[in-house]
């Protein structure tokens, strides 16, 4: 057993200025910048922070050291970014950062609006309560386009890895819908087929494969290329209400209310295992089959660990090899999770609209892992199993030696 993951830091919002059941203070959605400089909090109250990272010294406890910020961020003479708060006008329930996109995209955005300044772009994505998705510079806090489409909650958003500005949006209404930002936000695809609300949507990070999770026993997994449906995976007993691909996309995980996370090879659609999230406190009453669901689960940036949130007030840590969690921490009204780009934090937000920051692993991958990280960030398992190398060294490259 690891030690337990410690508390670093917890943000709570401030008092409302007027409480109504349209604005409750959820925290549905946290996010980190893909470099790691922002992280964004949908602290309820139709109000989203965005809190320049690594966090204020005085939330930081001694001899723990955040990872500085990336350079990219810092620019002589502007001084260093401050706190934002954007209000949404909605409840926020999804949040996504655009990766850094490429110089072109940024003159192309700086051309359509003339008020922003020439900076590096960097936008989040907000997704509303009413169907409206909210884009927004993160430098300056302006609200650049403003989506309309959906027809219920927007619950989840995610941009395509590549910097390409293709903006992904789960929603309510049952659809998921591909925007291109570079494109004036224009809708490209509308992709429908789900009988319940969308939850959860996740691209791959070699941007070929979409995972979407609805209140469904099965999920959906959709060509990225294509706009068309792949297959489905099948295997929970109950709602799959959270996915993540792992970092070289070999790997696809999935939480469901039936406590269990599954892992599937997406390029197959074989099951290699599940993580059964059993009580932990026998005091706890073991009659309520809902006591474990599970709220949401993400893959740790170097790939040898997961996350999850559940609702028996744990927030557990899982290696990838190993079939019970490494390590525990206890965590109230958990919603979601996600870590720090460059490792050694989770993030996670409650139902009460607080953020906790906690530590997690710090591992030195194996020169092994390494490489099968880099030969799977480009290989699908067909082509590895196509190889001419030993079975074991195939079982290994396809995460079939757990």
């Amino acid at each position: 057993m690891e030690s337990e993951p410690l508390l670093l830091a917890e943000l709570k919002p401030g008092r409302p200025h007027q409480f109504d059941w349209k604005s409750s203070c959820e925290t549905w959605s946290v996010a980190f910048s893909p470099d790691g400089s922002w992280f964004a909090w949908s602290q309820g109250h139709c109000i989203v922070k965005l809190i320049p990272w690594p966090l204020e010294e005085q939330f930081i406890p001694k001899g723990f050291e955040a990872k500085s910020r990336s350079s990219k961020n810092e620019t002589k003479g502007r001084g260093s970014p401050k706190e934002k708060t954007l209000d949404c006008g909605q409840i926020v329930w999804g949040l996504a950062f655009s990766p850094w996109p490429s110089p072109p995209s940024r003159k192309l955005w700086a051309r359509h609006h003339p008020q922003v300044p020439d900076v590096s772009c960097l936008v989040l994505a907000t997704g509303l309560n009413d169907g409206q998705i909210k884009i927004w510079e993160v430098q300056t806090g302006l609200l650049l386009l403003n989506l309309s489409g959906h027809q219920d909650v927007v619950r989840d958003l995610s941009f395509t890895p590549s910097g390409s500005l293709i903006l992904v949006s789960a929603s309510r209404d049952k659809t998921l819908r591909i925007w291109d930002l570079n494109k004036h936000g224009k809708q490209i695809q509308v992709l429908s087929g789900h009988l319940q609300w969308v939850y959860c949507c996740s691209i791959s990070p070699d941007c070929s494969m979409l995972c979407s999770a609805a209140g469904e026993k099965s999920v959906f997994l959709w060509s990225m290329r294509s706009y068309t449906l792949i297959r489905k995976l099948e295997g929970h007993q109950s709602s799959v209400v959270s996915c993540d691909f792992s970092p070289d996309s070999a790997l696809l995980v999935t939480a469901s209310y039936d406590t269990n996370v599954i892992m599937w090879d997406p390029y197959t659609g074989e099951r290699l295992r599940s993580l059964h999230h059993t009580q932990v406190d026998p005091a706890m009453d073991d009659s309520d089959v809902h006591i474990s669901s599970l709220r949401s689960v993400c893959f740790s940036p170097e790939g040898l660990y997961l996350a999850t949130v559940a609702d028996d007030r744990l927030l557990r840590i899982w290696a990838l090899e190993l079939k019970t969690p490494i390590a525990f921490a206890p965590m109230t009204n958990g919603l979601c999770c996600t870590f720090f780009p460059h490792g050694g934090v989770i993030a996670t937000g409650t139902r009460d609209g607080h953020v906790q920051f906690w530590t997690a692993p710090r591992v030195l991958s194996s020169l092994k892992h390494l490489c099968r990280k880099a030969l799977r960030s480009f290989l699908t398992t067909y082509q590895v199993l196509a190889l001419p190398i030993p079975k074991k060294m195939k079982e290994f490259l396809t995460y079939r030696t757990f």
